[in-house]
């Protein structure tokens, strides 16, 4: 048997129920991301889509909601420090982390507590390694 895989399509993180419109607030608004019209049979389900560049994200609403903040997806960005700043405008968190290779990268979270880790190549990191 011969596969690929060829791209991500979209990661699913979970909202508690009702949360909605936190979730619009932040990737919508926060993060400039479009919201994707839902199939009908899963609109039925709550929850929403986003989507920005190439990646979606999913969010679902169960009972019982605990944000994830060890898993995470992790986004390639341009301009990390204007997302820091707006993401710091927009009241949540930042935490940098010097320790992944050729790259920036800061994590931050969603209006639900959910853990996001955005990334952008370091020029100069890859200029002086020759990678």
């Amino acid at each position: 048997m011969t596969f690929r895989i060829d791209d991500l399509h979209h990661v699913q993180l979970l909202i508690p129920p009702g949360g909605e419109a936190v979730a619009r607030s932040f990737y919508s608004g926060v993060l400039g991301m479009a919201e994707v019209v839902k199939p009908p049979v899963l609109a039925a389900r709550g929850g929403c889509w986003f989507r920005a560049g190439g990646w979606e994200v999913h969010l679902s609403p169960v009972p019982d909601f605990t944000p994830a903040t060890k898993s995470h997806p992790g986004v390639l960005v341009r301009d990390l420090d204007a997302l820091a700043a707006t993401l710091k405008s927009a009241g949540h968190p930042i935490e940098w982390d010097p320790h992944f290779p050729a790259h920036r990268r800061l994590y931050s979270a969603d209006g639900h507590g959910n853990r996001l880790e955005f990334l952008e190549p370091d020029r100069a990191q890859i200029n002086s390694t020759g990678n």
